[in-house]
């Protein structure tokens, strides 16, 4: 029989290589479907708790389903008013730093006349020729925006209904594992589901008290150097926490951009950049270890290989889901006596004293 076949290792490797390299290949071709199922499974994950503490309170599922989707709304809504109220004060203030920025290009034009001896007008010609190159290769740019914009909006509207079907059909999917791998292994596929829901949940609960964390710190930062605008600035480099390792640098172009229009001396654009820097520390070595615990113990290395893959493979997107889906897959291989060596490859190397122990 086919079972019977024995293979030697090397068609082992091969075949598995081969089934990796398949699946890639489909996950990139059909990156736009499973980008929008992986955001929705991932909320779905996090609308569980909530949705069966209404059904224990006899509401019915769709009832408590259509709840947990008007609080999320509720919740997106408010964030939505209080980031487009900080944009329209910013955007009132846009002439005094025009008039600010104006002044600056002026200081940097004298100081690179002084100082290379390049004249005004060599360096007015050279930025005009920029402007035009920049203006011809804008048309193309916008559009570009304007198209990934408008997919990823109608892509984002679906996202509620994915939720809606996952949470009022979870148990139909249960059932369907039941099926699939026997009743026999009805026990262990419920913990595999479980370990799976905490870990989860965890992560995704832990990343927004991370989020909330480090927007305070962020903000108290920029508030003690007299930042305009600390709030926004501030909670917006929180949000990019999503964008692992980088996010938090990223957002702090910006309010160091305004140090360095609104302050008399550039020393408060490199105390924005301490600000920064020293968030990310803490966050990266305290914060964030402390409250997300062991729970997602992924390795450094394993993880950051998963990062560079998901964001070749799937963009932003990839660089976001790539943590949480990675500790799915350990969770997975963790409960499965054949893949258990490479759950263990994914997580955290143990203590010497406990592998001692283990010889």
């Amino acid at each position: 029989m086919l079972s019977e076949i024995k293979l030697p290792p090397s068609a082992k490797i091969l075949i598995g290589l081969l089934s990796v390299s398949i699946i890639i290949w489909w996950m990139y071709v059909l990156q736009e479907i499973l980008i929008l199922i992986s955001f929705s499974v991932l909320f779905s994950m996090l609308l569980y708790p909530l949705c069966h503490r209404l059904e224990k309170w006899h509401f019915p599922r769709t009832l408590a389903i259509f709840v947990c989707l008007l609080v999320t709304f509720g919740i997106l809504a408010g964030l939505i008013s209080l980031t487009a109220m900080q944009v329209a004060d910013f955007s009132d203030a846009l002439p005094n730093f025009q008039k600010k920025g104006e002044h600056l290009i002026n200081e940097l034009q004298s100081w690179a006349s002084q100082n290379f001896h390049i004249s005004r007008k060599k360096q007015v010609t050279e930025i005009k020729n920029q402007s035009m190159i920049l203006l011809k290769s804008s048309g193309n740019i916008i559009t570009n925006a304007l198209s990934t914009t408008l997919n990823s909006l109608s892509s984002a509207l679906l996202i509620p209904i994915f939720v809606f079907f996952f949470l009022h059909y979870r148990d139909f999917f249960r059932r369907f594992f039941y099926m699939s791998f026997g009743r026999g292994n009805r026990n262990r596929i419920d913990l595999i589901f479980n370990k799976i829901y905490s870990v989860v949940q965890s992560y995704l609960l832990g990343l927004l008290t991370v989020i909330m964390i480090v927007a305070a710190l962020n903000t108290f930062g920029l508030w003690m150097l007299g930042i305009d605008y600390a709030i926004f600035f501030g909670t917006l480099a929180a949000f990019l926490l999503l964008i692992p390792y980088i996010g938090i640098m990223i957002g702090s172009i910006l309010p160091m951009l305004m140090a360095l229009i609104t302050k008399d001396s550039p020393m408060y654009a490199l105390g924005v950049a301490g600000v920064f820097l020293s968030v990310q520390f803490l966050e990266g070595n305290f914060i964030t270890p402390h409250i997300v615990g062991s729970k997602v113990s992924i390795n450094p290395l394993a993880a950051m290989i998963v990062l560079i893959l998901g964001g070749q493979l799937w963009g932003i997107s990839g660089l976001v889901l790539a943590l949480p889906f990675i500790a799915i897959l350990k969770v997975i291989f963790d409960n499965i006596e054949a893949l258990k060596p490479f759950g263990f490859l994914l997580g955290e190397p143990e203590r010497k004293r406990k592998i001692s122990n283990m010889l």
